[in-house]
């Protein structure tokens, strides 16, 4: 699952998500004929701007009425791949996270995983096999400079969203087989050229095949040891008392069963009546913002003791989204939380609420926005920390958090 921020590995190497893969949405590539893709096409292209809540507020309909032209007139030359990048190009100039075209279920997944720091982009994870990769620089994929891979994978993004999102999609896209071939980077979905380079500088080149469908390999991490953001991947709502520093710290990925989740931790943090609560949003991809509203925002408005500031922090990131990235502008408006971490991807003032149609000879599923949602009222159209902490390649590897430790350090008021 790559497109609605699945995340059990957030911000530098999540398998993805923003914008949301449904297991019961997926499909093997299709083997179409010419006319089959062209009326698609013709399909995608009537249909999506009548779907969309307003599908020209950044694109024009001339640029995408002459980019579906463009694409119709080659499609006698391409193959799946081809056809699939140059749709989701067209579904991504719209500009918002989300409208796309999903990928079907076999992406051809390269067995590793690429985070980004700073200007570098680093392998953080692999396969058996591949462990002479893992920490080293990338410096070409195929033959083409990584930061030349990064701009043409960028068109596979949402638009009109911030670029702390859409670098970390591009960066996860440059392990996709579909995308690299699809795009033109690799002239085959299965195999990818890497060239690498390590610590002392020297470069080697790495031929990786990709996994088969539904694989899932027994990874191999850079980091020394698990941070507290990353444990107990499976689990939607989780929270920890940390007694040194009177903390709570509750990692919260999903909305499933929030009513109760929330309960648990209300009653914790009654009982022990702790100096910080610590909201970890960070590898959240959405669901329904009135919930959180509901069953977590609203009950720690009405604590007084812990609604404070100093007293309660909501960690943020690239990849909080949807629901997530709603909600966030509601603890920033309801609620006296300091935000930490890094700028959301997605702008709080935009268009959501994905719906989907099908193209009818592919199956494959296109997301579109239903509504104009608006979070922020004034100022800028983003969600920024009120502190700022980007971890880097030295703290990644080791497996430190910077971000709650700046929380943990940080005195209370």
């Amino acid at each position: 699952m790559k497109r609605l921020v699945i995340l059990a590995v957030v911000a530098f190497e999540i398998l993805f998500a923003v914008c949301g893969l449904l297991a019961a949405d997926r499909q093997p590539i299709p083997k179409l004929t010419a006319a089959q893709w062209r009326d698609d096409l013709q399909f995608f292209a009537r249909e999506l701007p009548k779907r969309h809540a307003n599908a020209f507020h950044y694109v024009s309909r001339k640029r995408f009425e002459a980019e579906v032209a463009q694409l119709d007139r080659r499609l006698d030359r391409l193959d799946a791949d081809e056809i699939y990048a140059g749709l989701d190009r067209i579904a991504c100039s719209i500009g918002d996270g989300h409208t796309y075209v999903q990928f079907p279920d076999d992406t051809a997944d390269l067995p590793l995983t690429i985070g980004r720091f700073g200007t570098e982009f680093r392998v953080t994870r692999v396969a058996p096999g591949l462990e002479r990769a893992l920490g080293t620089r990338i410096v070409r994929i195929q033959d083409k400079p990584v930061r030349d891979v990064e701009k043409i994978v960028l068109s596979l993004t949402p638009q009109d969203e911030l670029p702390s999102l859409t670098q970390v999609q591009a960066t996860n896209w440059m392990t996709t087989g579909m995308v690299l071939h699809g795009l033109g980077i690799t002239p085959t979905r299965d195999t990818a050229r890497y060239t690498l380079a390590d610590d002392t500088g020297r470069e080697f080149e790495t031929e990786v095949h990709a996994l088969r469908p539904n694989e899932t390999p027994h990874w191999i991490t850079a980091f020394q040891e698990l941070p507290l953001f990353r444990q107990h991947p499976e689990e939607a709502f989780w929270y920890k008392s940390l007694p040194e520093s009177r903390t709570i710290y509750c990692c919260f990925r999903s909305y499933k069963k929030l009513r109760a989740n929330a309960a648990g931790l209300f009653k914790r943090v009654d009982e022990e009546r702790p100096d910080k609560l610590v909201i970890d949003l960070r590898q959240n991809g959405g669901g329904d913002y009135e919930v959180g509203l509901r069953y977590l925002i609203r009950p720690l408005r009405d604590r007084p003791l812990v609604n404070k500031r100093g007293h309660l922090f909501v960690l943020i990131g690239p990849t909080t989204f949807s629901a997530a990235m709603s909600n966030s502008a509601h603890f920033r408006f309801q609620t006296a939380a300091t935000l930490v971490g890094q700028t959301i991807g997605e702008k709080p003032n935009s268009y959501q609420e994905s719906r989907r149609m099908k193209l009818p000879n592919s199956g494959w599923v296109v997301r579109y926005s239903v509504r104009f949602y608006k979070f922020v009222e004034s100022g800028e159209n983003a969600i920024r920390p009120d502190h700022e902490v980007i971890p880097s390649w030295t703290e990644y590897k080791a497996g430190r958090d910077p971000v709650l430790e700046w929380v943990l350090r940080n005195p209370k008021n």
